[in-house]
C-alpha cells in the first residue's frame, strides 16, 4: 500500500531527526519541517503521495484547535473579544495597506499588491498555538491576544477566497450574494454551536457516559469535533476554526476533561504530519539558488509583521513586554495563506517563480517562530530598556484609575486565575488585608466593581510592584502561567524586598531549581502538589494516622518533591501497612442483629485477649469513633475497623457475628 508505505517512512523519518534535534537543542517543529523537507518533492522524493499526507494534516490541524477549544470556554471567549473584533481588524488591515504601498512600490499592479497583502497578513494558527499550549501559555495575556487575532485571521479567509477572482479581473456580480449568504450561514453556525453547548451535547454525553463504554465516548468526541469541523467547511470557514468551535461546546460540560485525556494522542500524531507536509513545500534548488536574497526577505516580512502587531497591541492597552511577546508570535506566514496562493495561482494572480519565493519565505518564517518565540522574554527585556514613555511601558488600557497602596504586612497576589481567586477568597476570610494584580483588564474592571482590591499591571515591572506598596509586603504569591514573568517577577520582588515571603507556583518541575536561585522561598508544582492531595485523601481513606500523613506530606515538600521525581529512595513513612506488615491486615465487618456483640463493651468482650484482633475504630450511622474506650458498648449495625493476622480477622467475624457458631 503506497500510503502506507508513506507513513511509515514519515514516522521513522520523523523520529530520527527529531531525535538529532533533541541532541543539538533545536526545537520539535522544526525537526519536522525538516522531515518534510527531505522526504517531499523537492528533498529526496521519499514521499509519493502528498495528497493523502495533506489528509492526515489537516486532521491534525482539527484535532489541534480543537483540544484548544476543550481548554478554552465561552466566558474565556468573551474575554478576548477585544482581540478578535479591534485587534483582529487592526492587524489585518494595517498589515494589507502596509504590503499593498511596498508591493505597489516595487513596481506590481494593484491585483497582485492586494493579493501579497492578503497572504502576508495572516499568521499560523497550528505552530503558534502549539507552541503557545506546549509551554501552557494558552491563558496567558499574550496567549489570549494571539488568540483572539488568529480566531479573526481564520474568518476573514473566507471573504478574502472570494475576492482573489476581483482581484484577477474575473469577477461577478453574484460576488456580493456570496458574501451575504456566507454571513448568514456564520450566524447560522454560530447559533447552532450556542445551543449544542447548552443543551444538546451535556444531555448526550451524559447519555453515553452512562454506557461506560470508552470506545463510544471517544467515538462521539471524534464525530462532534469532526461534524462541527465539516459544518464550517460547508459554510466557507476553515475547518481549524469549526473544530475549535467543537472544543468550545464540549468545553462547556463535565465531560470536556476526559475528552482532552482521550483526543490527546490522536492530536500528537496527526499534527505530525501537517508540520511535514508544510516541510515539503519548500523548494531547495530554489532556495539554493537564492539563499541570502529569500533569507533576508524573510527577515523582513518577520519583522514587518511583528512591528504591525506590536503597534497594535499597545494601542489595545496592553503593557509593552506583553505586546512585544505577542508580535513575536505572529511575525510568521501563516498555513492558510497556502490555500489562498493556489486560488490565486490558479486566476493568474502568481507566476511560478513568485509562487515559489512565496512558498520559501513562507515556510522560512515558521522555521524561525520556534526559535523567535523561545527568544521572546530576552527581546522583550531588551525593548523594555528603551526610553519609551511610562504609559507605552505600562499599557494604556483604560482600567479604573487606582491610588497608590499604601497597606503595611499585606499579602500581593500576582494572577487572578483560580489559585489567585481561592488564595483572596481565603485572605478575605482570615482578615489579612491583600491586593491583587491582573493583566487581564475586563476582569480588573468587573472585580473593582464589586469591592475587590484589584489592580491592572505586569508585575514584571519594577514601578507596579512599587505602586503596591512592595518594600513592606508581608508576602507575594505568583500563580500565572507564564514561565518567563514568573522567573522575572521573583527575581524583581527579591531585589525590592529581601524579607519578603515569597510563594511561586509553576507549572513545571524544571522550573523549580531556577525559581528557588532567584530567591523564591516557596516553590509549588502544580502537577506534584495535586498528587500530594490525592494520595493524602487516600492515606486517610485507608485510616493511615493524619500526623504521620502531615508528616510525610511536609517530608516530601522539604525536599522539593525529590521522593514523586524518583522512587529510588524508600518512603521513611510506611504508607501500606499490608506492605510493611505482610502477615497484618485491617478489615472491616458489620454486626449483626443477634450477634454476641450487642449491648457489650469492649472490654467485656475480650477481643484482643481472647482472638488477637484490635478495634482500631467503629462507624454508627454517620458517626466514627477512633481508638474505641473500652466502655463502648456495641450495637446492632455498628460497623468494626479490626487489625490483625488474616486468620485470626476470619476466627473473630465468624464467632462474633454468628451467635449459632459460638457466643462470646
Amino acid at each position: 500500500m503506497p500510503l502506507l508505505n508513506d507513513i511509515l517512512i514519515i514516522v521513522g523519518l520523523s523520529a530520527f531527526v527529531l531525535y538529532l534535534c533533541h541532541l543539538i537543542r533545536v526545537p520539535i517543529i522544526v525537526g519536522f519541517l525538516l522531515t518534510g523537507l527531505i522526504s517531499g518533492p523537492y528533498g529526496l522524493g521519499l514521499v509519493r503521495d502528498i495528497d493523502a499526507v495533506k489528509i492526515l494534516a489537516d486532521v491534525g490541524v482539527v484535532l489541534l484547535l480543537f483540544t484548544i477549544g476543550l481548554e478554552f470556554s465561552f466566558r474565556s471567549l468573551l474575554q478576548i473579544r477585544r482581540s478578535v473584533l479591534i485587534g483582529g481588524s487592526l492587524q489585518v488591515a494595517i498589515t494589507v495597506a502596509a504590503a499593498f504601498g511596498v508591493s505597489r512600490y516595487f513596481g506590481l499592479g494593484i491585483g497582485n499588491a492586494v493579493l501579497i497583502g492578503f497572504l502576508v497578513s495572516l499568521s499560523s494558527t497550528a505552530i503558534v498555538m502549539k507552541i503557545l499550549q506546549d509551554r501552557a501559555e494558552v491563558e496567558t495575556p499574550q496567549g489570549n491576544t494571539a488568540l483572539g487575532i488568529l480566531i479573526f485571521q481564520d474568518i476573514i479567509i473566507v471573504p478574502m477566497m472570494l475576492l482573489v477572482p476581483l482581484l484577477a479581473g474575473e469577477g461577478k456580480g453574484g460576488d456580493m450574494d456570496s458574501l451575504l449568504l456566507f454571513l448568514a450561514k456564520v450566524v447560522s453556525i454560530v447559533a447552532l454551536v450556542i445551543v449544542s453547548a447548552k443543551w444538546i451535547v451535556p444531555r448526550v454525553f451524559y447519555s453515553i457516559a452512562r454506557t461506560k463504554s470508552r470506545e463510544l465516548f471517544l467515538l462521539s468526541v471524534i464525530a462532534i469535533c469532526l461534524a462541527v469541523a465539516w459544518l464550517t467547511h460547508l459554510a466557507g470557514l476553515s475547518l481549524a476554526l469549526g473544530a475549535f468551535m467543537a472544543g468550545l461546546i464540549i468545553s462547556e460540560s463535565e465531560y470536556s476533561h476526559q475528552a482532552l485525556g482521550n483526543i490527546l494522542p490522536f492530536r500528537d500524531v496527526f499534527t505530525s504530519f501537517f508540520f511535514v507536509s508544510i516541510g515539503m513545500l519548500l523548494n531547495m534548488g530554489f532556495l539554493l539558488e537564492h539563499p541570502l536574497y529569500l533569507a533576508l526577505l524573510a527577515l523582513g516580512v518577520f519583522i514587518f509583521k511583528a512591528l504591525i502587531v506590536l503597534v497594535i497591541a499597545i494601542l489595545l492597552g496592553l503593557s509593552l513586554r506583553t505586546a512585544v511577546l505577542v508580535a513575536v508570535s505572529l511575525g510568521q506566514v501563516g498555513e492558510f495563506s497556502f490555500i489562498l496562493s493556489e486560488k490565486a495561482l490558479q486566476h493568474g494572480l502568481l507566476a511560478g517563480a513568485m509562487h515559489q519565493g512565496f512558498l520559501a519565505v513562507s515556510v522560512l518564517t515558521m522555521m524561525a517562530t520556534p526559535f523567535a518565540l523561545a527568544a521572546s522574554p530576552r527581546i522583550a527585556s531588551l525593548v523594555q530598556k528603551l526610553p519609551l514613555p511610562r504609559k507605552i511601558r505600562r499599557g494604556s488600557y483604560p482600567a479604573p484609575h487606582t491610588e497608590r497602596l499604601h497597606a503595611k504586612d499585606h499579602l500581593v497576589i500576582v494572577g487572578f486565575g483560580l489559585n489567585g481567586r481561592n488564595l483572596a477568597r481565603a485572605a478575605k476570610f482570615s482578615g489579612i488585608p491583600y491586593a491583587i494584580l491582573e493583566m487581564n483588564p475586563t476582569v480588573v474592571r468587573d472585580e473593582r466593581a464589586k469591592g475587590t482590591p484589584i489592580y491592572y499591571g505586569d508585575a514584571t515591572q519594577e514601578a507596579i510592584l512599587q505602586h503596591l506598596n512592595i518594600k513592606t509586603a508581608k508576602a507575594l504569591v505568583v500563580v500565572i502561567n507564564d514561565p518567563a514573568a514568573t522567573r522575572r517577577i521573583t527575581e524583581l520582588a527579591r531585589r525590592l524586598n529581601p524579607k519578603i515571603y515569597l510563594v511561586v507556583r509553576t507549572r513545571f518541575i524544571q522550573e523549580m531549581a531556577p525559581l528557588c536561585e532567584l530567591g523564591a522561598d516557596e516553590v509549588i508544582p502544580e502537577e506534584f502538589e495535586t498528587s500530594v492531595e490525592i494520595f493524602s485523601r487516600v492515606l486517610a481513606k485507608y485510616l493511615m494516622p493524619k500526623e504521620e500523613i502531615e508528616r510525610f506530606v511536609a517530608e516530601i515538600r522539604s525536599e522539593r518533591y525529590e521522593m514523586l521525581r524518583s522512587l529510588s529512595r524508600e518512603a521513611s513513612t510506611c504508607m501500606d501497612i499490608e506492605l510493611c506488615l505482610p502477615d497484618v491486615e485491617i478489615k472491616s465487618f458489620r454486626i449483626a442483629e443477634g450477634s454476641p456483640l450487642t449491648g457489650k463493651t469492649l472490654a467485656e468482650t475480650e477481643m484482643r485477649k481472647k482472638m488477637g484482633v484490635s478495634v482500631l475504630a467503629v462507624r454508627r450511622k454517620n458517626e466514627i469513633i477512633s481508638n474505641p474506650p473500652a466502655e463502648t458498648v456495641f450495637s446492632a449495625g455498628d460497623i468494626l475497623f479490626v487489625v490483625g493476622e488474616p486468620d485470626k480477622i476470619a476466627d473473630a467475624m465468624r464467632l462474633y457475628n454468628h451467635p449459632e457458631t459460638g457466643k462470646a
